[in-house]
């Protein structure tokens, strides 16, 4: 059923909004420090990187499909072991879902769209979309857990939510 009630609306991306799901990997307004003999601003620890026991901090490359709007989003998916961060290698937008828990499944859907230049951190343990570049393949470095533990849950909705301008 892909009714009113099951459309959600995108909006851009802002750290008041995304604050409870993870973190906004961008620019301050001023570098944290100035280094390689003036030519290049710092900007430390832009995110809150979590990892449970009996695994490691890994960095792995995403070269993802595009996806096209409306989007019929049918499943989301969360990570217990730890957080996981997007940083494009481009500098175009793409869109993340993200949701509350609700009784051990996703609340209702929130969609950001972000700025170019601009990567997300999740938390650990929230429920998220599937990477979504739109219109045109991303490639990603990727930070999360590497284990051999399963790091993964996935809520596959009865009703999908149709993700929306």
């Amino acid at each position: 059923m892909n009714d009113k009630g099951n459309q959600i609306q995108i909006q851009p991306v802002n750290e008041a909004d995304f604050a409870k799901f993870g973190d906004i990997l961008t620019l301050r307004q001023k570098p944290d420090q100035i280094i390689n003999q003036g030519m290049c601003n710092r900007h430390n620890d832009l995110a809150k990187l979590t990892f449970a026991d009996g695994g490691k901090a890994g960095i792995s490359l995403f070269d993802a499909e595009p996806q096209t709007l409306p989007l019929k989003l049918e499943m989301m998916e969360r990570h217990p072991k730890g957080s996981q961060a997007f940083v494009p290698m481009h500098e175009l937008q793409f869109l993340v879902i993200v949701a509350g828990d609700k009784n051990g499944q996703p609340d209702i859907p929130k969609a950001f769209l972000t700025d170019p230049r601009t990567g997300i951190n999740i938390h650990q343990n929230i429920w998220h979309g599937v990477l979504t570049p739109i219109n045109t393949p991303g490639l990603f470095a990727v930070i999360d857990w590497i284990g051999n533990e399963t790091n993964l849950e996935e809520y596959w909705f009865k009703n999908a939510y149709t993700i929306v301008r």
